[in-house]
C-alpha cells in the first residue's frame, strides 16, 4: 500500500471513530438526564403534568355560618397551628412522579406550611415508611401561601397506580385558621398535635368531616391522557358529602374496565353539594368557579356539566323572610341556559370538549312546583337541542320514574326524592357514551 493509500485509510478510521464516539455520547445523553440548577432531575421535554385527583374548595367561614354549619367545627378547635394535617387522596392515574397542590384560596391571611410529605397509604391515616417523600417548594422545605393563592410542590419520585391512595401530610407552625376546605367522604382527613409529617401513624388523631388546603395531585406522564372533570352540585359530588358514592367514581371504574391498554382516562369530581350555577351560596357560583375548578386542572380535555337543580329550586324560597329575591335574581329557564352557554363558550376557548347533562326530576321535594317543573323541562329541551356541544347526557331519562317522569325512579331514590342512591349513580355512569370521551 503506497503512502497516499495508507493516509486515506487512516483518515477513514479516524472518521469512523469520531462517528462512533458521537453516537455513544448521544446514547449517554439520552440515558442520563440533565439536572436543574437546584439538583433535581430534569424531565424529558415530552413529559407533562396531568391531574390524577382534585377537589372543589369551599370557604369554611361561609359554610360554618350556614344553617347546620356548626357541625363542621372541630372539637379540638378550628385552627391548624401546631398540628399536622393528614389526608388520603385516591388517584385515577398511574405515574412514577407526583406533585401536590396546596391552596389558600379562601384564606384571609398568609398560610405557612412548615413541612410536608407524601407517601403511599396503607389504611386509615397510616402510610408505608419506605415510600415517604419529603415535599419541597422551589427547593425549600417550607412555603408561605398568600391569601387567594395556591402553590404546587416540587415533583417527587413516587410510583403510584390508579385506585391507589396517597397520604399527604402538612405541618403548620403558625396561626392557620380553617379557611379553604372541601367536603369529602368521612375517614379521609385527620389532624394531630405536633410535627408528624414523617410519622407512619398519627398519635391521637382527630377526624375531620372535610379536607383542607390540599386541592390537587398531578402525575407526570409521557402518555396522551384524557382528563374528564365532572362539574356540578351534590348530584355530582355524591350527596351527603359523598357517603353513597358518586357517578364520577363509577364512570372512572367503568373506563378502567373497558378502555384498551394505553388509553388512560382520569376522572375528577369537582361537585359541591348545594352549589348553584347562577348565584353564590354553598360555594362560589358555577359561573365564577368554572375557570379554576375545571379549566385550570392540569391536562383537562373534557368537562361534564350538570347544574341547574338548585337554581330552579331556589325559586321556591323567594318569599321566605330574609331570603327574598329581587326580580333580577329570580331564576328563569333563559337565565340558566344563558349561564350554561357561557360555560360552553369558556371551555371551547380553552379547547376543552363539553358534555352537558339534563337536570334530573325532583317531584315530591320542597323544590317542586308546577312552575319549577316547567322551568326544568324548558332547560332540558334546550340541552337536548344543543348542536354546539360534544355530547348530551340524558340523566333525566336515566333516572326518572317511567310511571311518573317528573319523579325519580323509586329504584334510584336515596329517600329524599332528590338525590340518587348508589344504583342511581350507577345508572348515571352507564348513561354516558364512552365514545364521547375517546376523542
Amino acid at each position: 500500500m503506497n503512502l497516499v493509500s495508507r493516509w486515506a485509510a487512516r483518515l477513514r478510521d479516524v472518521a469512523v471513530a469520531h462517528w462512533v464516539a458521537a453516537f455513544l455520547l448521544a446514547l449517554l445523553a439520552v440515558g442520563v438526564q440533565a439536572v436543574t440548577p437546584d439538583g433535581r432531575p430534569r424531565q424529558p421535554a415530552e413529559a407533562h403534568w396531568v391531574a390524577s385527583w382534585a377537589v372543589a374548595p369551599l370557604d369554611f367561614a361561609e359554610l360554618a355560618a350556614s344553617p347546620g354549619g356548626a357541625r363542621y367545627s372541630s372539637p379540638a378547635g378550628n385552627d391548624l397551628r401546631g398540628r399536622t394535617l393528614r389526608q388520603k387522596l385516591e388517584l385515577s392515574l398511574d405515574g412514577e412522579r407526583i406533585r401536590i397542590r396546596f391552596s389558600n384560596r379562601f384564606g384571609k391571611t398568609p398560610l405557612r406550611i412548615a413541612a410536608a410529605s407524601a407517601a403511599r397509604g396503607t389504611g386509615a391515616e397510616a402510610f408505608s415508611p419506605t415510600t415517604l417523600r419529603e415535599l419541597r417548594f422551589g427547593g425549600r422545605s417550607s412555603v408561605t401561601i398568600a391569601p387567594g393563592a395556591e402553590v404546587w410542590s416540587d415533583g417527587v419520585d413516587l410510583a403510584v397506580e390508579a385506585g391507589q391512595t396517597v397520604v399527604a401530610s402538612a405541618f403548620f407552625d403558625r396561626a392557620a385558621p380553617f379557611a379553604t376546605i372541601a367536603l369529602q367522604e368521612p375517614g379521609t382527613t385527620w389532624m394531630a398535635p405536633g410535627n408528624a409529617v414523617r410519622s407512619p401513624k398519627l398519635q391521637n388523631p382527630v377526624p375531620l368531616s372535610f379536607n383542607q388546603v390540599v386541592t390537587g395531585l398531578d402525575v407526570l406522564t409521557i402518555k396522551s391522557i384524557r382528563t374528564v372533570v365532572a362539574f356540578g352540585d351534590s348530584i355530582t359530588a355524591g350527596g351527603a358529602e359523598a357517603t353513597i358514592g358518586s357517578y364520577p367514581d363509577m364512570l372512572a371504574t367503568r373506563l378502567r374496565d373497558t378502555q384498551p391498554g394505553g388509553q388512560d382516562v382520569a376522572v375528577l369530581n369537582v361537585g359541591i353539594g348545594g352549589n348553584r350555577l347562577l348565584a353564590d351560596g354553598i360555594g362560589p357560583s358555577g359561573l365564577s368557579r368554572f375557570e379554576l375548578d375545571v379549566l385550570k386542572q392540569s391536562g383537562v380535555t373534557h368537562a361534564i356539566i350538570l347544574l341547574g337543580t338548585n337554581d330552579i329550586g331556589r325559586a321556591m324560597f323567594a318569599k321566605v323572610p330574609g331570603a327574598e329575591l329581587k326580580p333580577r335574581d329570580m331564576p328563569t329557564a333563559e337565565r340558566i341556559t344563558e349561564g350554561l352557554r357561557q360555560l360552553v363558550k369558556q371551555a371551547r376557548a380553552k379547547g376543552v370538549k363539553v358534555l352537558i347533562g339534563t337536570v334530573p326530576p325532583f317531584r315530591n321535594t320542597p323544590y317542586w312546583s308546577e312552575g319549577n317543573e316547567a322551568m326544568r323541562e324548558a332547560v332540558n329541551r334546550w340541552i337536548r337541542g344543543k348542536q354546539d356541544v360534544d355530547g348530551v347526557i340524558d340523566f333525566d331519562a336515566a333516572l326518572r320514574d317511567p310511571a311518573d317522569p317528573q319523579a325519580l325512579n323509586p329504584l334510584f331514590d336515596s329517600g329524599d326524592h332528590l338525590h340518587p342512591n348508589k344504583a342511581g349513580h350507577a345508572a348515571m355512569a352507564t348513561a354516558i357514551d364512552l365514545h364521547e370521551l375517546q376523542e
